[in-house]
C-alpha cells in the first residue's frame, strides 16, 4: 500500500513539473517588453471592432429599408400565405428591389 501512494505522488510531481515546465515559456513569450507594439494592437482590435459594429448596423439598416419598401408594395411577412414565393417575387418586381441580382 505504501509503495501504491510512493508511486502516486512521484507521479503528482512530475505531472506538476510537466505543467510548470510548459507554462513558463507561455508566459515568457506573451511578455516580451514592446509595450508599443502592445498598445498599437489594442488599439487596432478597437478599430476594427467599431468598424464591423458600424458595417453591421448598415447592413441591417439597408435590409430593414428593404423589407419597408416591400411591405409597401404589398408583401405582408406575418401573413400565413400559400403563395409565399410569388406574393414577395411581386412585391420586388413592383419595388424593384432583387432585379439586379437575377438577371
Amino acid at each position: 500500500m505504501k509503495r501504491f501512494r510512493l508511486t502516486a505522488i512521484a507521479l503528482g510531481f512530475t505531472v506538476a513539473a510537466f505543467v510548470a515546465g510548459t507554462a513558463v515559456p507561455a508566459i515568457a513569450q506573451t511578455d516580451t517588453g514592446a509595450t508599443d507594439a502592445g498598445g498599437a494592437m489594442a488599439a487596432s482590435g478597437a478599430t476594427t471592432k467599431a468598424e464591423r459594429k458600424a458595417a453591421r448596423k448598415q447592413a441591417r439598416a439597408k435590409k430593414n429599408a428593404e423589407l419597408k419598401k416591400l411591405e409597401e408594395n404589398g408583401y405582408q411577412p406575418g401573413r400565413a400565405d400559400p403563395n409565399y414565393p410569388q406574393d414577395l417575387q411581386n412585391a420586388q418586381k413592383k419595388a424593384g428591389i432583387g432585379q439586379g441580382a437575377s438577371q
